[in-house]
């Protein structure tokens, strides 16, 4: 009880003492006392920390000063002496070895120091050491690479390495097409599943190497670049700056990142090549046909929204400018009758592209409610009659009224087509046409001149005489009395370009301004290029010596009516004109001059070859020539006529038991001798197929290498590729196969010239920094744009191609061919892929005294595929 009664006196004293602390000091006085003890602790740690460090210091000193000697004041002068001397800042501004390539070399350096090292070296240090080892560790580089540069033979990379790696990258992705198109199931068959089929046939290929982690994955392609540039500093720069890790680094970073990841983005962008394939092959204009089939080809349904919008822009565009339908039909009270046309017409093409997808969708099984498109055909067809022809109509085309109300009956009891408004569209038309008020009225009119004008339609020909003077009727005289006078000379140009149409075939004419020394005779007569192939095919077969000397302009293959090619057209036909009325023409042939009077003389020229021979001619002319020179040499050359023989001999043995094999393979089933040429194009390079009796003959070996793998010559048609091979090779023999190698290596050698070089980095300084300012980056190109881009590129590629090719291997082979080459550009981690290809040949090329192959293989092995590969290989050995 005691106990019991202690302790309560203890609680309840103290919890009196708490009430009255609380309510002396207010409720949150517990935590001001917390805090104030905290206080009162930290206070007295911070005080015994700074009296211990005080006192720790003073220890330490008494300590150093008792036990180490003082420092000498000899060491002390040293150092204040090299503190205070002035480096001479002393750079060899030489690089190369030729003043025009290094003076902008120097210049490039400047600025990439200034935008890329000084603007942020600058915040860190005043000292310019470092900016000058950094300078100076680059032009050691740079010398480096120039010394082995001019050591090194260009012509067999350029004409060999860099063709044979195109042509196996197009063979490795024919190849993956061909697998992805063997999938049954069409989801299959996307970008993605083409790049393993890619990559899969490239391992095949190269056994050793797979490209696809470093082109696939942006960490990995740094790490290889990285690693790749480290070599290369290895290879270029001293061993001193390369043992400075931090200056190695720093190099490589800047290399790697800065320099050649930048440029492959660039040149793998599949826009980026698009725009440069339209800008290489930009003398020759896309034509309509070519056009229509990419239209009718594409997959890409962003393709046709993009080229739809871009019309629809341009048809704005052009009927902001037409102003002479509202100028002119207007007042003469015909704008219902021109609108109804017109609204008449675009109901009549999309009522057939309506009913061409519901029959095409019925074709393939799929489910398309055929009522729901008639239902909006038939209210399209009833909107167009209640605006234009209902009694309600205003204004209301007047028509023949029985015509109106057939149709109306039509449209209550018959399903609308498209040919439902066609009576009463002829009706209009004809009306339009006839009826004084409009079209006969509108040709009298000041806007039919204008419209002409933009349509450049102004320059017709006549050939009823020459408002010039009776110059045509004088030539005329002469030639049907034969007293062409032979001392008077005449001159000849084309003076204007104009446009003519036969039967909906729109071509160019050429007028051609005549005159005659002595005389003020002067007339103008009117030719197409058709007629100067004619007149040049005539004199040439009758005056075999005109041949080599008069050079008509090449025909087109398509007609081209494009302003830029028809100026250079007009120019190349002047030179000829100008060629062939020479005075020395003149006098050492003068039994040419009643073909050049006839040809001139103001009427129609009347052709004396068809258009079959004229055809025959541009192909075959070609090969006449070549077997004239053949001839020529044979004359020329008698001692080499034996081994001419014996080669010729030679090649139609090879020939013969080639097409013996190709027969036995065809019907006996007996497999094919195995030779170089016949190596599994599955398993090798393309260079590895090629014969002997190619590897000399650069533009035959290029020729056959990029025919093989772009049309697929070489699995497709054993024969034919042949054939082709012996016309190529006789052809380029025959038109001085040598000189053909001889120019293409000087090209090659003008490429690398000192002049070429300094315009290429001249081209680099002014694109990367215009007028010594850093180029800002370029904002990405919508994808509307990008597509049109796309558009245009496979049009351009298409368009070049000309007919002769077309007719040797097909159009289908030579249109799937051409697409094939697009396709493969159209994915930038094969982009990618190919750079780093061009880029490995390059530094083969570039080191060949080191063992760069073995490296790249090193380098790649990090990629699953050539495990798996390996293990395919060991597995098959074991069986």
């Amino acid at each position: 009880l005691c106990v019991f009664q202690a302790s309560l006196s203890i609680w309840g004293w103290g919890g009196l003492g708490v009430v009255l602390f609380l309510i002396t000091f207010g409720p949150f006085a517990i935590f001001y006392l917390a805090f104030y003890i905290l206080c009162f602790i930290g206070g007295g740690f911070v005080v015994l920390l700074l009296f211990g460090k005080i006192n720790s210091e003073k220890h330490l000193e008494r300590c150093e000063h008792s036990y180490l000697p003082s420092t000498q004041t000899a060491i002390l002068k040293v150092l204040e002496e090299i503190k205070s001397e002035s480096r001479p800042i002393k750079i060899d501004r030489r690089l190369t070895g030729s003043s025009i390539i290094d003076e902008p070399l120097q210049q490039v350096i400047q600025f990439a120091l200034r935008d890329y090292i000084q603007y942020w070296y600058y915040t860190l240090s005043d000292d310019e050491t470092f900016l000058l080892e950094i300078r100076q560790t680059v032009q050691n580089a740079l010398v480096e690479f120039s010394t082995r540069s001019k050591e090194v033979d260009w012509q067999p990379y350029f004409t060999t390495r860099l063709v044979d790696d195109f042509a196996t990258h197009l063979r490795v992705f024919r190849k993956a097409q061909e697998r992805l198109n063997e999938r049954e199931d069409p989801k299959q068959r996307n970008d993605h599943s083409l790049l393993d089929s890619f990559f899969e046939a490239e391992v095949e290929m190269e056994r050793k190497i797979c490209r696809d982690v470093v082109c696939m994955s942006r960490k990995d392609e740094e790490g290889y670049l990285r690693d790749l540039c480290e070599v290369l500093l290895y290879l270029l720069l001293p061993p001193g700056d390369f043992h400075n890790k931090n200056m190695r680094y720093f190099l490589r970073e800047v290399l790697a990142r800065g320099v050649l990841l930048p440029l492959i983005n660039q040149l793998s962008d599949p826009d980026y090549i698009n725009q440069f394939v339209i800008w290489m092959i930009r003398d020759s204009s896309c034509n309509y046909e070519a056009f229509l089939n990419i239209l009718k080809l594409t997959d890409k349904v962003a393709e046709l929204e993009a080229v739809k919008d871009k019309v629809l822009e341009e048809l704005q565009y052009l009927r902001s400018l037409d102003t002479g339908g509202d100028d002119y039909m207007q007042p003469m009270g015909g704008q219902a009758i021109l609108f109804f046309w017109l609204t008449v017409e675009g109901y009549r093409v999309t009522a057939q592209q309506q009913l061409e997808v519901l029959q095409s969708s019925q074709w393939d099984g799929k489910r398309q409610s055929s009522q729901t498109t008639k239902g909006l055909l038939r209210s399209a067809a009833l909107g167009v009659y209640d605006q234009y022809l209902s009694e309600k109509a205003s204004p209301r085309v007047e028509v023949d009224e029985a015509a109106v109300t057939r149709l109306a009956q039509k449209l209550n009891k018959e399903d609308p087509t498209p040919e439902i408004f066609d009576e009463i569209q002829k009706k209009v038309y004809d009306m339009m046409l006839r009826d004084e008020r409009f079209y006969p009225s509108f040709k009298q009119h000041p806007l039919y001149v204008r419209m002409l004008a933009e349509l450049d339609m102004l320059k017709e020909p006549s050939y009823r005489g020459s408002d010039d003077g009776d110059g045509g009727d004088k030539l005329t005289h002469d030639l049907s009395s034969g007293s062409v006078d032979e001392s008077v000379q005449l001159h000849a140009f084309i003076s204007d370009t104009g446009a003519g149409n036969d039967h909906g075939k729109t071509y160019a004419l050429y007028t051609i301004t005549v005159t005659s020394d002595g005389s003020e005779d002067i007339w103008k007569t009117y030719r197409r290029y058709s007629d100067f192939h004619d007149f040049h095919m005539r004199i040439t077969e009758q005056f075999e010596s005109l041949g080599p000397i008069l050079k008509l302009p090449g025909k087109k293959t398509f007609n081209n009516m494009d302003r830029e090619f028809l100026e250079k057209r007009k120019k190349d036909l002047n030179a000829y004109l100008q060629v062939l009325l020479n005075p020395e023409m003149v006098k050492a042939c003068p039994m040419l001059i009643p073909y050049v009077y006839d040809f001139l003389e103001n009427k129609a020229y009347s052709k004396g070859k068809g258009d079959f021979a004229r055809k025959m001619d541009t192909f075959v002319n070609p090969l006449r020539s070549s077997m004239r020179n053949v001839s020529n040499a044979v004359k020329s050359l008698p001692d080499s006529l034996a081994e001419g023989v014996s080669k010729v001999s030679a090649d139609m043995g090879r020939m013969s038991e080639k097409l013996g094999q190709d027969i036995k393979q065809s019907i006996f089933k007996v497999p094919p001798l195995i030779a170089k040429s016949d190596i599994d194009p599955e398993h090798c390079r393309v260079s590895a197929q090629l014969d002997d009796n190619v590897d000399d003959n650069i533009p035959l070996r290029v020729m056959l290498l990029l025919m093989d793998e772009v049309f697929d010559l070489k699995e497709r048609n054993q024969w034919l590729r042949r054939n082709i091979k012996n016309l190529l090779q006789q052809l380029i023999k025959a038109t001085s196969g040598d000189t053909i190698n001889r120019k293409i290596v000087d090209h090659v050698d003008y490429m690398t010239s000192p002049e070429q070089v300094s315009d290429y980095v001249k081209r680099f300084r002014d694109s990367y920094w215009p007028n010594g300012i850093l180029a800002e980056t370029p904002p990405r190109r919508d994808k509307s744009l990008r597509m049109r881009t796309r558009v245009a590129a496979k049009t351009t590629l298409l368009g070049i191609m000309p007919d002769e090719l077309k007719h040797i291997i097909g159009a289908e082979t030579t249109r799937k061919g051409i697409l094939r080459v697009f396709d493969m550009f159209q994915h930038q981690p094969l982009n990618r892929r190919l750079a780093c290809v061009f880029l490995e040949g390059f530094l083969e090329t570039l080191f060949p005294q080191y063992k760069f192959p073995e490296l790249f293989v090193k380098l790649y092995s990090r990629s699953p595929r050539v495990l798996r590969y390996s293990q395919k290989l060991r597995s098959l050995h074991k069986r």
